[in-house]
Order: C-alpha cells, then structure tokens, then sequence
C-alpha cells in the first residue's frame, strides 16, 4: 500500500490536489467535496466513453470517488500528479464494470440454456411482490428515528463502516452501533409482520 507522502522541497511545489488529499487522509469532508467538484465531470465523461450508459456512468463515478474516500492513501504523489492517476483508476473501475456485466449477461445466457419451457411463465407475480416488498421496507424506513435511518442508509446504500458512520455523524461507536442493531430489528419485525 502507497503512503500519501509529501516530497517536494518546499510547499509552493505541491499541487492543490496533492493538498486536498493530504486532507482527505484525515478524512476532511471539505476536501473530498472540492476534489469531486474539480474532478467528478471529466472522470464521468472518461467512464460514459467506456460503459456507453449514463446511469451506469453515474454509479462507476460515484464507486471511484467512494473508492478514493476510503483508500486515499494508495495515492503517491512521487508517482504523478493526482489527476491521471484518479483517471487510471476511473478507467479500471469502468472496464471492471463491464468484464463484470458480460460474465453476468453469459451466466444468465448459460442459465436460459438449461431451464426447460415450463419456466418460462409470466413472472408479473413474483415482480408484484418484489413491488409490495420494495413499497414495505420503504415505509418501514420512514418509520425509523431518524438517528436509526441515517445511520442504516450510511451503512447499507453508502457502504461505510460502523466506526465511519460513528464519524460523520459525530456520535459515539456504541450508539452508531445500537442504531443500526435496533433499526434492522425494527425492519425485521415489521417485514415478519407483514407476510
């Protein structure tokens, strides 16, 4: 693993990235927002000419910016400046999408291969109950103190650990922890009741 390590001889040589990500190594939210501000549109333009979708687009970007988040330190600057580096690394998560996706799209052709006619019936059932689902967990959601939904959100839907939720929301591990224990309780609950 690089370290994010300051060479120059003096600071007037160091990049304003090469600064904002020496911020970013303690985990300052300001700098991660000004690196995305001065990068997020050609690192999107990059990955759209890869994946040719722009949803697809969209989640590749924000997976690269979640990725240099978590693991700013992987960035040398002795290596080269942050800009083609944060594109390498768009380019590899883009191509990384789309080896992922044809593996997917061949497993489910092999899939169709082997299942017999009788399977082919309409799915508008099981896609209905995946809609009541959706519709349930949603309200369960709403339902939740608003400590216990942030908390679960940060750690289902943006993928940060007990002890970074504890930090971006400025409260203490245990109680991040009893949050999210007590919310999926709740959501346990209510699902169970619901069927």
């Amino acid at each position: 693993m690089f370290l994010a390590v300051l060479t120059p001889k003096d600071s007037s040589e160091v990049s304003p990235d090469a600064m904002l990500v020496q911020q970013l190594l303690q985990r300052d939210v300001d700098a991660f927002e000004q690196l995305y501000d001065r990068h997020s549109r050609i690192v999107y333009t990059l990955v759209l000419r890869i994946v040719q979708q722009g949803s697809t687009a969209e989640e590749v970007v924000q997976d690269v910016f979640l990725q240099l988040w978590r693991k700013a330190a992987r960035y040398d600057t002795r290596r080269g400046p942050f800009a083609p580096w944060l594109m390498a690394l768009a380019r590899n998560r883009a191509l990384d999408h789309l080896r992922l996706k044809s593996e997917r799209q061949r497993r489910r052709e092999d899939q169709t291969e082997e299942l017999s006619p009788v399977t082919d019936v309409p799915q508008f059932e099981q896609a209905l109950d995946e809609k009541r689902r959706a519709e349930r967990v949603r309200a369960l959601m709403g339902s939740l103190d608003p400590q216990q939904k942030k908390a679960i959100e940060l750690a289902y839907f943006e993928g940060l650990s007990h002890s970074e939720i504890a930090e971006t929301l400025k409260e203490p591990l245990g109680t991040v922890k009893s949050w999210i224990r007590n919310g999926l309780l709740r959501l346990k609950e209510g699902l169970r009741a619901a069927t």
